[in-house]
């Protein structure tokens, strides 16, 4: 694995995905709580296999979202050039509204700005999802396009390598 880090929030630990998490993965994405702001399509196992374990590594790196060592989302960023790119993140219904997702988009930040260089990253929560937009509101990031279903969010480092 090309990235493969552990990262530290205050409230959650973001580990690389591994085929052992497919089976946790899978029935995650089949439900239709857990992707009904990613896609609202469930995904069957092979998709979640070929996506969100880790094959698509260097390209996209892939992690369990975990809050006092327990599994409860998955998160992934992907490079768009040299010095930025996206992040993706769901949590499951039960974790939601307990600040896990802001702490868990900052240490990505803190790993996509401070050791990988990055000078820009941005989401694209669905403008529905309010719950999601303030969360990404909260780690930082700010609208900058609101067209159509998606609203484009970004955030800029300063002082970037």
């Amino acid at each position: 694995m090309a990235d493969a880090v552990v990262l530290d929030g205050v409230l959650t630990r973001l580990v690389p995905t591994t085929e052992d998490d497919l089976d946790l993965l899978a029935a995650w994405f089949a439900s239709p709580g857990f992707v009904e702001h990613w896609d609202g399509v469930p995904k069957t196992r092979d998709e979640v296999a070929e996506k969100y374990i880790g094959r698509r590594r260097p390209r996209v790196e892939s992690f369990l979202v975990l809050a006092r060592g327990t599994p409860v989302g998955y998160a992934q960023y992907w490079h768009a050039g040299a010095a930025e790119g996206g992040i993706d993140m769901v949590l499951v219904p039960e974790a939601r509204g307990r600040g896990l997702g802001p702490d868990a988009a900052r240490a990505l930040l803190a790993h996509l700005g401070g050791n990988l260089g990055w000078r820009r990253v941005t989401v694209d929560p669905e403008r529905g999802n309010v719950r999601a937009v303030r969360a990404w509101e909260k780690a930082g990031f700010r609208e900058v396009s609101g067209e159509g279903e998606n609203l484009l969010m970004e955030l800029s480092f300063s002082g970037s390598r």
